[in-house]
């Protein structure tokens, strides 16, 4: 049985000040959502990901394993291409209770290489027009669908011990966590109730976790278009956390 609520409480945000629980709105008025995805790249599921949120011209946040990062280059670059931003969930999905402080950070640090290196090689393959035609409005638009490259990290299971958190701060990253998460992978939960999770804890500013992996996969494809559509028919946009959220 999970002991973690669907929408973060209070005291969580108060005991780990120093972590990304949600993100403040412009204005009262402003209505902006920031969707997540952990886990993948996933063959097929981040595909169908990418497909939907362009179809709502919504931008999100993948938080990418760095095997299935050198597994799947080619859905990975699609992440970027569509405009996505790109964050680091450790190369193996590690759990942070269970796991030397010292081998965690290599872990991360493995991931950290995989996903710059293949995100260089995009970007480099992209000034030599290797991606797209010779057109070159084809080619300015991509590339200026593209967020600036922020030092994300969400921490699987959203386990971390402080030394891990502390060390990873150090080193410029920021710690995105969640103000709701949809428990999609969860086989108990029926995807109404999944649904029912973000629906009922969504505010202007929450960040939302979902999972483009294949044990998520019939709970996320069920709720996520039906989230899109409500917020979208609610005046929500959905953006990507970039550089300038934390400006």
């Amino acid at each position: 049985m999970r002991l973690v609520p669907s929408k973060t409480p209070w005291l969580f945000k108060k005991l780990f000040p120093n972590y990304i629980w949600e993100l403040s709105p412009n204005n009262k008025n402003d209505k902006v959502l920031y969707l997540t995805f952990d886990d993948g790249p996933t063959p097929d599921i981040t595909e169908w990901t990418l497909n939907l949120l362009k179809k709502y011209k919504a931008k999100a946040t993948f938080f990418c394993i760095g095997n299935n990062v050198e597994k799947h280059p080619e859905i990975f670059n699609a992440i970027i291409k569509e405009g996505h931003s790109i964050g680091n969930h450790t190369n193996t999905h590690v759990e942070g209770w269970r796991t030397k402080t010292e081998d965690y950070l290599e872990d991360f640090k493995k991931a950290e290489i995989i996903i710059e290196k293949a995100y260089n090689k995009f970007s480099e393959a992209l000034k030599k027009h290797e991606l797209v035609s010779n057109s070159k409005t084809q080619h300015s638009e991509i590339v200026n669908t593209q967020p600036s490259f922020t030092n994300l990290f969400r921490p699987p299971f959203g386990q971390l011990k402080n030394s891990q958190g502390k060390a990873l701060i150090k080193l410029g990253y920021k710690m995105i966590m969640w103000s709701v998460i949809s428990f999609d992978w969860e086989q108990y939960i029926s995807p109404e109730k999944c649904l029912n999770n973000v629906i009922k804890n969504t505010n202007s500013g929450s960040i939302i976790v979902f999972h483009d992996s294949v044990k998520a996969s019939v709970n996320m494809e069920y709720t996520l278009p039906k989230v899109l559509d409500y917020y979208s028919k609610k005046g929500f946009r959905f953006e990507a956390i970039t550089a300038s959220n934390f400006n």
